[in-house]
């Protein structure tokens, strides 16, 4: 029996010193230091067949080849992760792989992607604008003349160095710019982002998102602008929708309302959101000023239209049950994850 533990302590200490990499050597380990079949672990089954004195004499020989090992083994470890870390191609199959989290659509994404979805299914055209546009498009095609308080500095970003040029207030600015190049019937939707040199607040940002969407043809009335709305609201809140018009200016459109959505958040009682009046400013609209179309190059009385402009973020203030629209864009994950 000694010989054959002397020869299981030659046995490993040459099949050691070939090992390369943690795996080998962790096998070499259960193959002679394993518990059920480890190769000295059977050899030491068989002490109990042996006398006394031959039992204190092989179990101390086992218990040192034992030790030698262990001691090798320690050594061919610190060798090995050496090695592997010094070597950047070795890639330990072995190891549980690494679980990646999977991101998701921004919230205010989500919003647009359904809202377009919505407005596809009534048949109106999708067109992407232009951030940077000419004060042309932005102001005076829509009627707003060089002296209205809308081009004033505190409320535009306008572009150094070029002055005619600015951040796009709305996205009305491309309503023009499309319809000189479309004759109607139109039924357009332009999503994007609007810019304002404004303070923040819980319902107010300086960068926020906005849809702008026009109707023009033979013969569209007030009546069409309300059941477009509706219907568009009805979709979104998968409910009925509490709305009421109020009348509003905007050059751009004659007559102008305020169509209002009953706050979803505190459910008309009055919050920050609200502005603890019960009720939300939604979508700007009206029937489209005679002027635009003049400006489209459309001969005066053939067409009418109704244009509106709704912000998606506080449809998805709505929609999620959120009170301050500056966590959009804040970067909070804890916030995000929830969508």
């Amino acid at each position: 029996m000694k010989e054959e533990l002397q020869k299981i302590k030659l046995e490993i200490s040459a099949a050691i010193s070939q090992v390369k990499d943690s795996v080998t050597l962790e096998q070499l380990k259960i193959k002679y230091l394993g518990r059920k079949d480890g190769k000295l672990t059977n050899v030491l089954k068989n002490l109990k067949d042996l006398s006394l004195d031959q039992k204190k004499d092989i179990g101390k020989l086992a218990n040192e080849i034992k030790v030698d090992i262990n001691s090798i083994l320690a050594e061919a470890k610190k060798r090995v992760e050496k090695n592997e870390a010094n070597n950047t191609d070795y890639f330990d199959v072995t190891l549980p792989g690494k679980k990646y989290p999977l991101g998701h659509l921004h919230p205010l994404t989500q919003i647009r992607l359904e809202v377009e979805e919505i407005f596809k299914s009534m048949g109106f055209e999708i067109h992407e604008g232009n951030e940077y546009v000419s004060e042309y498009y932005n102001f005076e095609s829509l009627n707003i003349p060089k002296d209205h308080p809308a081009r004033d500095m505190q409320d535009t970003f306008f572009v150094k160095d070029h002055p005619n040029m600015v951040m796009r207030a709305h996205t009305s600015a491309m309503q023009v710019k499309i319809m000189e190049k479309r004759k109607p019937p139109l039924k357009v939707i332009v999503p994007g982002r609007c810019f304002r040199n404004e303070a923040t607040d819980a319902s107010h940002e300086h960068t926020f998102h906005q849809i702008e969407g026009f109707v023009v043809g033979k013969n569209i009335s007030i009546g069409n602008l309300v059941w477009t709305q509706k219907k568009l609201l009805s979709a979104i809140f998968k409910k009925d929708v509490k709305v009421r018009l109020r009348p509003g200016y905007f050059p751009f459109v004659e007559p102008g309302f305020e169509l209002d959505c009953s706050c979803l958040i505190c459910s008309g009682k009055g919050c920050s959101v609200c502005k603890h009046r019960g009720w939300v400013e939604l979508i700007p609209c009206g029937m489209i000023n005679p002027k635009v179309f003049e400006y489209a190059g459309y001969k005066k009385g053939e067409y009418t239209g109704f244009a509106f402009g709704m912000g998606w973020s506080r449809l998805a203030m709505m929609k999620y049950g959120i009170n301050d629209i500056r966590l959009f864009m804040s970067g909070d994950l804890k916030f995000l994850e929830q969508f």
